[in-house]
């Protein structure tokens, strides 16, 4: 099971990341200023891919971004794509 870790250093910047023995296999780099989350970039390693590692992280961002009472600034293509696609699931959260 993988489980999805968050750190955040003192200005807010940071990432969700998952680490499986010695290896990070993904990680969503962020930054969290006044109500805002912004989403910069998710990358999954090429040996975890298919395993739906992107999908576990945004999970857990949005999850984090609405016990936070945070808006979604969506800059990385796939968190963008997802939201897109899936207005009924995140139109909540997507900032103005």
């Amino acid at each position: 099971m993988y489980d999805v870790q968050l750190r955040l250093n003192e200005n807010g910047e940071g990432r969700f990341y998952i680490v499986e023995g010695d290896s990070q296999l993904g990680e969503m780099v962020i930054s969290i200023s006044g109500n805002n989350l912004t989403v910069y970039h998710t990358e999954v390693d090429p040996s975890a891919e298919g395993k739906g590692l992107a999908k576990k992280m945004l999970d857990e961002m949005v999850s984090y971004a609405r016990a936070n009472n945070l808006k979604v600034i969506p800059l990385c293509p796939y968190v963008n794509m997802q939201f897109k696609r899936h207005p009924d699931q995140y139109s909540d959260l997507k900032a103005n």
